[in-house]
């Protein structure tokens, strides 16, 4: 099996490396990068070519729906996953309208959020 090139957006930078952290458990994934700024998201997922990309939508530049449109419209986009800590049925119907292929919350299982990756990579 093919290991899962994961790349993580959220605007705090101890979030992006506890869930590296947390991604790294398995052998099956492998961080690629990071960013916490919505101007260096594009090119660096561009430039890395993750086959996943996880993002926080709440961003206190209010750009988290336009960063899945904007990555969604890549050539070749990245399956897209939001985690986020509060839940809102508006904002996952809004991300999923906007290219996010899953909607999770950030309490998940290391387990079940690399099960969940593992998913989205073979479909």
């Amino acid at each position: 099996m093919a290991t899962t090139r994961v790349f993580i957006v959220d605007e705090h930078a101890p979030v992006r490396a506890a869930l590296a952290e947390r991604l790294a458990r398995s052998a099956d994934v492998h961080v690629v990068g990071h960013a916490g700024e919505a101007r260096e998201v594009l090119d660096q997922v561009r430039e890395r070519r993750p086959d996943i990309v996880i993002l926080e939508t709440k961003r206190s530049d209010g750009m988290g729906l336009e960063l899945i449109r904007q990555l969604a419209g890549l050539p070749d986009a990245p399956r897209l996953v939001v985690l986020t800590s509060y839940p809102s049925d508006w904002e996952e119907r809004a991300a999923r309208r906007a290219g996010a292929s899953s909607y999770l919350l950030k309490e998940i299982d290391s387990e079940e959020l690399i099960r969940s990756l593992d998913v989205l990579v073979a479909h």
